[in-house]
């Protein structure tokens, strides 16, 4: 590398404090990823029997009321909420929705799942483990941050702004 002089300083703010002029590209890529993921799933749940009848059976046995109703209702909050976050249109809403969704599945069928006579650590350990606790945490994030440059809602907001 004759010729080409390392900027130190550079590299170690970037290890130290990470890099803004990529933020907008990870936002993006969390936001979509999720609203992907929640797109599909919903609608695997909605318009595949086999899934649907799987989604009720779980809700039946998790004794959550109103089972054939609430199979439909989640099922088409997921599907919803999940497009809407993949394009970035009312991004907060879609995150609150999906964040209540994880919230009420980690109540009433995963905290039962973790093993109990665990010790604090080892319980916190499989909490954490969890993909509804990494799910309520990227929503809370994407609440908090807004849903980035490549959005609807950012559109919106500039020119609703002008």
């Amino acid at each position: 590398m004759e010729g080409e002089e390392v900027d130190w300083k550079r590299l170690v703010q970037f290890a130290l404090l990470g890099s803004n002029e990529w933020g907008q590209y990870a936002t993006l890529l969390v936001r979509v990823s999720l609203g992907l993921f929640f797109a599909i799933s919903g609608a695997n749940k909605l318009f595949v029997a086999s899934n649907t009848r799987t989604m009720y059976e779980t809700l039946v046995k998790v004794k959550v009321p109103f089972p054939r109703l609430m199979t439909y209702f989640v099922s088409g909050v997921e599907f919803v909420s999940g497009s809407l976050l993949t394009v970035g249109f009312v991004s907060s809403l879609a995150c609150a929705a999906l964040l209540v969704d994880m919230l009420v599945a980690i109540v009433t069928a995963k905290l039962s799942a973790i093993p109990k006579g665990l010790s604090p650590l080892n319980w916190l350990d499989d909490f954490l483990y969890l993909p509804e606790v990494l799910y309520v945490l990227f929503f809370i994030w994407l609440i908090c941050c807004g849903p980035g440059k490549f959005s609807v809602d950012y559109w919106l907001a500039g020119t609703l702004l002008r």
